[in-house]
């Protein structure tokens, strides 16, 4: 009885004692707060993990070390990312530590021997009830136990290396900047290490990383969308950074992200680099969005005070008109950290250091501009009166920037790391003596006439030797086509002679203030083209363009040729038949159409261009069964060949021409699937040094194809190519026309690739016939090369030379896209940008003629 009843009560016991185990949550379910009383014991493994089980809090040792912190990490990655730790400069030697509300309300880390390691060291009322809650945005907060409102201390409040989407820093303006994230001493080690990150308000916000006492880098000024100094970074009304700096005595500085599910951190690192991670779940990996400082220029006054910093110059460092290095040996050796200095000092400087106070020379001084700048740390003021005045009238202002977003800001002492962009920043007006303004250096009248003798003896030189070998140059079609030159059936040379006349005439097109010479092709007897073709049958039609059909011929000496014929209704009148001609007729490139000659009879006007047995690239890349032909390979080698062709017409042609209509079924395909550009069109034709936007009445294109700034404004420039390249790029990875999800709740492929990308999931977007002929790097990397292409912006969008570089460099650097938001499908265009009377069609083969910008 007696063995039975002791039975009884031991099973009695172990209920009770599990009943309150279980009703504890730091022994069952796992708890995200405690109260005074209780704590978490190192030696039991005990952790708070948030209610939403994002952040959990426990000690834990860092990779090859045996000593023991507190910290805050991420519990559902497995990698353990430490985004919080309290005892960084006093680890606990061994397991024995405990973490809790102390007597005194404060929280406490007590080692072994129950003695203070940490404290969160605020005054504290011991009689207050306290908790300690692990938030579901991983911050721990210590608070008044039945007014969770009442926060006496947090984590957010005291952080140490990393700052999360939704924490809240405040700065006072009156109190300078501040330094608030410390880097740990090494990968391993959380002590506080060389490096701290923090903001500086003065002037106008910025973040800034210093090494030591020293800055080591910057972002650039707060521009109320992004920090200036970082051109990749991307911001909306929505997400992205924050600051509020109406009240100086707290200005707030905050990160909303794009996705509130996506775990991202900024951190700055051991060696000084601030990194922008987002977990990517489907690689079990962190993605380094950014990684700041990512190269020499982002250092901090790289190139010396008045030095400009450019990455893709050589040297990178350079001095701005009217200044010299200060140490010009060491300037050419590489050394570049001293600087530049004036040539002539300023008039003020001038009239101090005369004995009289006056100078000879007493010319006011003046402003000469450096364009896409990172803007000078240090402003002296910030105005929003007349820029160019203030400094003026100011005899120690040395430069003023109307800057986008901030308004007018000066400096008086030396500017301080200057960064050049490539096509985007502001503009920095740099004071000069008013005979620096134009001091390109003076030839004397005998240098002159002797370069310009010795030009001339070169350039009769080159003459002689291009006519006398001109025929030796010519390609094999027009040599084939020599054969039959006195053919008078084949060729009609009286008409060629007026229209060559014409094109030459005062209507000609060509460069402002200087006109091209008239086609040096010949004009074909209409009769002839009619018979190589069949008469123009349907056997021998090859396709349906947005001027009219293209037809196969054979002409009489044997070459096949491709015969464009324009229809009457087409839209495409003399005026780019001219064009058409002009143009490609005088190109050279491997991925350009060769154009062999041209046809008029009446309102009959034809192109004759080399023959492309593989047609379009139209014809294979949307046919769901010959779209297998172009694997992996051979659509990244048309991706290139387009991109050097592009290049070709943008740089290195004798003019700069703009295609204007860049699409599928204008790439043809010779017969080993090498790219050739076609459909010159609508191109324009420009100087070679013409390279800004351009406006337009007449608004020519292709909708889905068309830049925004081009659909809606008339504007176009080299970067309306760049965004009809980057559209194509995306069909040829998906194998899909732009316009066909227009039926989707995406309504572009722009669109569709975006929330693809934004979300990790880009290689979604690759075409599943040629999934395993892919490596998904490259088509990672094409996919991003494309998102930067259709960026809204033209100045954020990358120019053909960077676009090449990027694809056929296995480390190119790439820039984060920022969001489009724009796509010039027919459902954005009002129905009032059309003219009246006309039929415009609009269709991804046909191109759009009459459209005319507001």
């Amino acid at each position: 009885m007696g063995g039975n009843c002791r039975t009884f009560v031991g099973f009695l016991l172990f209920f009770v004692i599990s009943f309150f185990l279980c009703s504890s949550p730091l022994f069952c379910d796992a708890a995200s707060s405690i109260t005074r009383g209780t704590g978490l014991r190192d030696s039991n493994n005990e952790t708070l993990i948030s209610e939403n089980e994002s952040y959990e809090l426990g000690f834990f040792s860092p990779i090859n070390s045996s000593s023991r912190y507190v910290g805050i990490w991420y519990h559902k990655i497995p990698e353990q990312s430490v985004i919080w730790v309290a005892n960084r400069d006093q680890p606990l030697l061994n397991r024995d530590g405990v973490l809790k509300i102390g007597d005194d309300g404060n929280l406490v880390i007590l080692d072994g021997n129950n003695v203070s390691v940490w404290t969160s060291n605020i005054t504290a009322n011991a009689s207050d009830l306290r908790n300690l809650t692990l938030g579901k945005n991983g911050e721990l907060i210590l608070s008044t136990h039945d007014e969770p409102s009442k926060v006496h201390w947090s984590s957010f409040g005291h952080p140490t290396d990393t700052f999360l989407p939704n924490m809240v820093v405040k700065v006072n303006s009156d109190l300078g900047e501040k330094r608030i994230f410390r880097s740990w001493k090494s990968e391993t080690n959380p002590a506080v290490g060389n490096y701290s990150l923090g903001v500086d308000p003065l002037g106008a916000v910025q973040i800034v990383i210093w090494n030591g006492e020293d800055r080591w880098w910057r972002s650039g000024h707060w521009d109320k969308q992004i920090f200036s100094g970082v051109p990749t970074m991307r911001s909306t009304s929505l997400y992205g950074f924050k600051v509020n700096a109406e009240r100086r005595d707290e200005i707030t500085l905050t990160f909303h992200p794009l996705n509130n599910s996506d775990e991202m951190k900024f951190q700055i690192q051991w060696d000084g680099k601030e990194a922008e991670q987002r977990w990517n779940e489907a690689n079990r990996v962190w993605d380094t969005i950014r990684l700041l400082p990512s190269n020499d220029c982002d250092l901090y006054n790289f190139c010396g005070d008045f030095g400009i910093c450019s990455e893709t110059s050589r040297p990178k460092c350079s001095c701005p008109h009217g200044f010299i290095p200060k140490n010009n040996e060491q300037w050419k050796s590489g050394i570049w950290s001293d600087g530049c200095q004036r040539k002539t000092p300023l008039l003020q400087q001038r009239m101090n250091s005369s004995s009289n106070g006056t100078v000879e020379d007493g010319k006011e001084d003046g402003f000469v501009a450096v364009q896409f700048v990172k803007l000078p740390d240090f402003i002296t003021a910030v105005f929003v009166d007349s820029c160019r005045d203030d400094c003026a009238n100011s005899s120690s202002c040395v430069a003023y920037s109307d800057a986008h977003g901030i308004g007018c800001l000066t400096w008086d002492g030396p500017l301080i790391d200057i960064q050049k962009f490539d096509g985007v920043g502001n503009t920095l007006n740099i004071r000069l003596a008013h005979s620096d303004l134009n001091s390109e250096s003076k030839l004397s009248t005998a240098a002159i006439v002797l370069i310009c003798l010795g030009g001339a003896v070169v350039i009769a030189m080159l003459a002689l030797l291009i006519w006398k070998f001109r025929d030796k140059m010519k390609g094999s079609a027009a040599a084939a086509l020599s054969k039959t030159q006195n053919n008078n059936e084949m060729f009609d040379l009286s008409k060629s002679k007026e229209f060559s006349a014409e094109l030459s005439g005062p209507y000609e097109l060509g460069r402002e203030g200087e006109q091209l010479s008239g086609p040096d092709l010949p004009m074909f007897n209409f009769n002839c083209i009619a018979t190589a073709t069949g008469n123009f049958s349907e056997e021998n039609k090859l396709g349906q363009g947005g001027f009219g059909p293209v037809y196969k011929g054979k002409l009489p000496c044997g070459l096949e040729v491709a015969v464009k014929r324009l229809s009457v209704r087409s839209g495409q009148g003399l005026e780019e038949f001219k064009n058409e001609i002009i143009l490609i007729g005088k190109l050279q490139h491997r991925n350009l159409v060769r154009l062999l000659g041209y046809c008029i009879q009446g309102e009959d006007k034809m192109l004759l261009y080399e023959y492309m047995p593989n047609k379009s690239l139209d014809w294979f890349l949307f046919d769901p069964v010959k779209q297998v032909l172009l694997d992996w390979e051979k659509r990244l080698s048309i991706m290139e060949g387009i991109a050097r062709g592009l290049l070709y017409l943008h740089r290195d042609s004798r003019l700069l021409i703009i295609h204007r209509d860049l699409k599928a079924s204008n790439i043809l395909l010779d017969e080993d699937m090498n790219p050739k550009i076609s459909d010159f069109g609508m191109a324009r034709i420009f100087g070679g040094n013409q390279n800004e936007a351009t406006n337009t009445i007449r608004v020519v294109g292709t909708y889905g194809y068309m830049a925004p700034e081009y659909a809606m404004e008339g504007l176009f420039s080299v970067k309306s190519d760049v965004y009809s390249f980057g559209v194509l790029l995306l069909e040829l990875i998906c194998g899909r026309r732009n316009t066909s999800f227009r039926s989707t709740e995406y309504l572009t492929l722009i669109s569709y690739a975006w929330n693809l990308w934004n979300g990790g999931r880009a290689i979604e977007l690759l075409d599943p016939s040629i999934r395993d002929s892919s490596r998904e790097e490259e088509v990672l990397k094409c996919i991003h090369v494309a998102m930067l292409c259709v960026q809204d912006s033209p100045a954020y969008r990358p120019t053909m030379q960077s676009l090449v570089l990027m694809l056929e460099s296995e480390s190119a650097s790439l820039p984060q896209p920022r969001q489009p938001t724009y796509t010039s499908t027919r459902a954005s265009i009002d129905i009032d940008l059309f003219t009246d009377g006309h039929d415009v069609v609009s269709s991804n083969n046909v191109t759009v003629t009459m459209v005319e910008g507001r």
